[in-house]
């Protein structure tokens, strides 16, 4: 619904505009009516500041761009231009003419500026006009592709480089700052931009490769110099606070970042190869807000046993998937559907990604014993409702998870299993007692994630006949079907996906389930007795997604097997 907006308190947030500039403009009679320019906008309700300065720039004539293609801007028109002076006058040059630069602005009456712009290029400027937020996210990344543009790097010699302090706020970063540092930066800054979840440093014996990891899959980004292996392993281990002189040791570390007033938390876990340090770094956004379990994909069928799960006073509830599969983040989901002022919550993880107001969260040290057994043993003491433990991953662990939940406490926890029926007898397997984990787990859920298409640029198509016979679909299914394929568009990178979504199958512990474990069977024939119980599966569920035109089913068939 739109809503009536404080007009010169929205434009000084959404433009580079002075309070005496907006009055300005506002005053100034543009209108048939003969009505001021604030006047004219007062008479309109808005729902986005994007809006509002759109209609703004039509009543004054000037043109507004609201969506920037970053890709069409070349870096060589920065190339003169220092990032510092673009970010505090609020522009960047958008495309140059034959005649003409067209300048982006968010402050069009800025004059000053344009008239150094005119004199860099020799020519006339037209503004053309956008909001703050979108013009300095625009300018970062131009600046970012200009910085990690290559041509020059390989003009870099060995004694140019300084390893400073550790970068706290990439966006900081000054023109004096080393070469390595820069490419260092950058490379973190676009992977923060490109929402990756995973940066990879991998050295060869000719040469070294920068991937990331975007929605699930993994993708060169580029080749640094080999002759800059050391430096930039050095640097990035200085950021971590690890020791640069040995590189014989894997090392763990953490690097905390604020990227454009987000703040990132990066595990780094290095490794020595045949050809140097491989470094992997996870990313991790700390300022995103929980996630509401309804937000996650799952299906109404499963929220409706997880939501009966969840509100039981005792016993286990596992979460198991691949490691990346958000099984943390559908543990917050859990927390936070249980978190009220009545329950007394206490997790133990490694890390504590995110904090929840109102829960006792504890992070897991073993180098002064804190594991996730001592962490849990504590917490006996400190009259708890429900305990979340970041994983079961020792008989020790295992016992004290089904000791508390016998004891009339509600168990959170994530076990590494192929699929839900696999977590029974990975707990035998660790050295729990079947008659224990028959009587204290109430249910598994095992998730997955596939890749959602691009909404810009995926078109429906009629799959062949072995395909549906492939995946499994029906032609009762197909009526009022949207299958869709992925094509690719400047959106999503030419990929054909945006994002992830989940699919996931929930086991609960019934009678026949229970005899099953105490006979130590193996996960198939629980997976078969599951099934036979009215179980939906990772195929089932997965289908619904394709037939609803959110993922495709190459996405769907490289994710899951079909149930026999």
């Amino acid at each position: 619904m739109a809503v009536q907006m404080d007009i010169p308190l929205v434009l000084s947030k959404a433009t580079s505009l002075s309070s005496e500039q907006i009055k300005t403009v506002l005053n100034n009679p543009a209108t048939s009516k003969a009505l001021s320019v604030g006047e004219t906008l007062s008479e309109k309700n808005y729902a986005t500041a994007d809006e509002l300065v759109a209609d703004l720039c039509r009543e004054l004539g000037l043109d507004f761009i609201r969506d920037i293609p970053v890709s069409d801007i070349s870096a060589d028109l920065v190339r003169d231009l220092p990032i510092n002076y673009a970010k505090a006058q609020g522009v960047l040059p958008y495309r140059e003419e034959t005649d003409q630069v067209i300048l982006l602005t968010s402050n069009p009456v800025n004059t000053k500026a344009m008239d150094d712009i005119r004199v860099i290029f020799g020519k006339r400027v037209r503004p053309l006009v956008t909001t703050a937020p979108k013009l300095q996210e625009t300018i970062n990344r131009v600046y970012e592709k200009s910085t990690a543009n290559l041509n020059g790097m390989d003009e870099i010699e060995e004694d140019e480089m300084d390893l400073e302090d550790p970068i706290i706020d990439l966006l900081e970063a000054g023109e004096d700052d080393a070469p390595v540092i820069k490419m260092v930066n950058a490379v973190l800054f676009r992977a923060v931009k490109e929402k990756a979840s995973d940066i990879h440093i991998e050295p060869y014996e000719k040469e070294m490769v920068v991937r990331y990891r975007t929605d699930g899959v993994l993708y060169d980004v580029f080749k640094p110099p080999k002759k800059l292996q050391n430096a930039i392993s050095s640097r990035i281990k200085v950021m971590a606070n690890l020791n640069i002189a040995e590189k014989r040791l894997p090392q763990d570390g953490r690097i905390p970042l604020k990227v454009g007033g987000k703040d990132i938390d990066i595990r780094l876990s290095t490794v020595p190869t045949t050809f140097g340090e491989r470094m992997v770094m996870r990313l991790q956004d700390k300022s995103s807000q929980v996630r509401e379990l309804h937000q996650m994909g799952f299906s109404e069928e499963t929220m409706s046993i997880m939501d009966d799960l969840i509100n039981r006073s005792y016993g286990i509830i596992i979460v198991t998937g691949p490691t990346g599969s958000g099984k943390s983040t559908t543990l917050y989901g859990c927390i936070s559907k249980l978190n009220k002022p009545d329950i007394n919550i206490l997790t133990v993880e490694d890390p504590v990604e995110q904090r929840i107001a109102g829960v006792g969260q504890v992070q897991v040290n073993s180098k002064i014993g804190l594991t996730f057994a001592a962490g849990l043993r504590s917490f006996l003491r400190q009259d708890p409702d429900v305990i979340m433990v970041g994983e079961i991953r020792d008989l020790e662990t295992a016992e004290l998870a089904i000791n508390s939940s016998l004891t009339g406490h509600l168990v959170l926890s994530t076990i590494h299993a192929n699929d839900a029926a696999g977590a029974f007898p990975r707990l035998i397997d660790i050295g729990a007692e079947p008659f224990l984990i028959a009587t204290s787990v109430l249910g598994v859920l095992a998730q997955r994630l596939v890749r959602v298409l691009c909404p810009h640029c995926k078109v429906p198509y009629k799959p062949s006949e072995f395909e549906l016979q492939t995946v499994g679909i029906t032609a009762a299914q197909l009526k009022n079907a949207n299958i869709c394929k992925a094509m690719g568009c400047e959106h999503c990178g030419q990929k054909g996906y945006f994002g992830r979504t989940l699919i996931a199958e929930v086991l609960t512990v019934t009678d026949d389930i229970k005899s099953l474990i105490m006979q130590r069977k193996d996960g198939g024939a629980i997976k078969k007795a599951a099934i036979a119980g009215g179980m939906k599966t990772f195929r089932d569920h997965g289908i619904q997604k394709v037939l609803a035109g959110i993922t495709t089913i190459e996405e769907l068939m490289s994710n899951t097997q079909i149930d026999f």
